[in-house]
């Protein structure tokens, strides 16, 4: 029998981290559940092991490197080495330039950016001696646009695309498959639902159909791979 593979989301909490968990735990895949707190990760956990699926709390503050190397040592020591990495957290301040504070701007970029690097960082050696493997970023509008008062998410988005860019020309003939995932719009979300209970869905992303995006990623061959996708709600202006 087959040694599961392994899949580590980073940033897993109602919406799409929790979709992209339970997406490529129904394909098999033995799913780290990486978040700072449990409480993020306790719904996908049940429902993972309820669909007969393994998936497993590690927490972890992406924003610190030793956190970072922590966690997943022990993922690599509770569950095995990761073949796929999506990278999902992230953090937001909306605010002008002269209202945001340093500290915020810090804050935002550490998990917009800094934490993707760490992450990659992580999982990479093991990826480049099997000859294979899958990174996935998930982006957002602000990783092609800085708006107005938008500097804090922006400036960590366009990082993160860019280390996307970077990483992807550096290992990608070595075996690994480096994708960014542009995601242009709001997700469906219950904290978004309960803010806008009126809303139309078809306003929104779904996180089970972005999750297939994610997992079509991981699955394509080698000889057409793609580094960047946008996904959005078809009224979506753009």
């Amino acid at each position: 029998m087959n040694e599961r593979k392994i899949a580590a989301v980073v940033g897993v909490g109602p919406g799409l981290g929790a979709a992209v968990a339970r997406r490529f735990a129904s394909e098999g895949y033995r799913v780290a559940l990486m978040a700072r707190t449990a409480a993020s990760a306790a719904p996908v956990e049940k429902a993972i092991a309820e669909s007969g699926g393994d998936g497993r709390f590690i927490a972890v503050d992406a924003t610190e490197a030793s956190s970072v190397k922590d966690a997943f040592a022990r993922v690599a020591s509770d569950m095995g080495a990761p073949e796929v990495l999506v990278y999902n957290a992230g953090a937001f301040q909306m605010g002008g330039i002269l209202d945001v504070t340093p500290e915020e701007f810090e804050r935002c970029w550490r998990a917009n950016c800094l934490g993707g690097f760490l992450a990659t960082q992580a999982v990479l050696p093991a990826m480049l001696d099997r000859g294979r493997g899958t990174i996935l970023f998930t982006g957002a509008t602000a990783s092609l646009r800085g708006s107005a008062r938008f500097s804090c998410l922006a400036v960590g988005k366009f990082g993160l695309r860019a280390l996307g860019q970077s990483l992807a020309r550096e290992v990608g003939p070595r075996g690994v498959h480096v994708a960014h995932v542009v995601v242009d719009g709001q997700i469906d979300t219950p904290r978004l639902r309960a803010m806008s209970p009126d809303r139309s869905l078809e306003t929104v992303l779904a996180p089970d159909a972005i999750a297939e995006t994610f997992w079509q990623l991981h699955r394509q061959d080698r000889t057409a791979w793609t580094h960047e996708i946008d996904v959005r709600p078809a009224v979506e202006k753009f």
